[in-house]
């Protein structure tokens, strides 16, 4: 009496059968094609009462920015109304920018800090 073959691992959708000369069938793996998670990007948006000083610090704390880079994107921030600080996943930038929102509510500042596909 003959068995049931065993049944597949649940990646069957990614295989095709084909069949050999021999009746038997051969398994072909097909190459799965996933596109890269979509980025966006943090900034951080100027207003005329958050301390120059404190947005270089937020900037070097959850964007693991050097003084200079800090600086500089403070700067940017300062005289364009906003400035990239990073880019990231959707979900890692939307845990920076509550990160950043948290921080700047905690010290008293009206700080604010989107996150938006990037590219845009």
């Amino acid at each position: 009496m003959a068995s049931k073959p065993p049944k597949l691992p649940a990646q069957l959708p990614l295989q095709k059968p084909r069949h050999d000369d021999g009746g038997a069938v051969v398994l072909e793996r097909i190459p799965l094609k996933v596109k890269p998670p979509a980025m966006h990007q943090v900034l951080m948006l100027n207003d005329d009462f958050t301390p120059m000083e404190f947005v270089v610090l937020v900037i070097q704390e959850f964007f693991s920015k050097d003084l200079e880079t800090a600086t500089q994107i403070m700067l940017k921030i300062h005289l364009d109304g906003k400035g990239v600080c990073g880019v990231y996943t959707k979900d890692v930038a939307a845990t920076k920018v509550d990160q950043v929102m948290d921080a700047a509510q905690k010290a008293g500042h009206p700080l604010q800090c989107v996150s938006e596909p990037a590219g845009l």
